[in-house]
């Protein structure tokens, strides 16, 4: 798995082995690595986060929309979250994809 890892990295291609993200959820997103205040984060990044409600989610990035302002992401839960980016109050980077390399 580690070196299927190391091969999809090398191009560029982002696994994320959870059967509730479509192909059609990909698509949506047009930015898969981008920053959330000075945070550098992209798809397939496991993040925990807090909203300014008081929220607690954590999972996986599948990608942001730009235009919308939106941030999608799959929970542990297999729930795909659009969350606004200006709602979030804090966030933390639990494990960066391809950490190994």
């Amino acid at each position: 798995m580690v070196i299927k890892e190391k091969v999809y990295l090398k191009n560029n291609t982002i696994l994320i082995d959870n059967k509730v993200v479509t192909n059609d959820h990909i698509k949506e997103t047009d930015i898969s690595e981008f920053l959330i205040g000075e945070l550098k984060v992209r798809s397939g990044d496991e993040i925990s986060l807090v909203l300014n409600n008081e929220e607690k989610f954590n999972g996986i990035i599948i990608g942001a929309k730009k235009r919308e302002n939106l941030l999608l992401l799959v929970t542990h839960s297999n729930e795909i979250m659009r969350l606004k980016v200006n709602k979030i109050r804090k966030i933390r980077v639990v494990s960066k994809y391809g950490k190994f390399f």
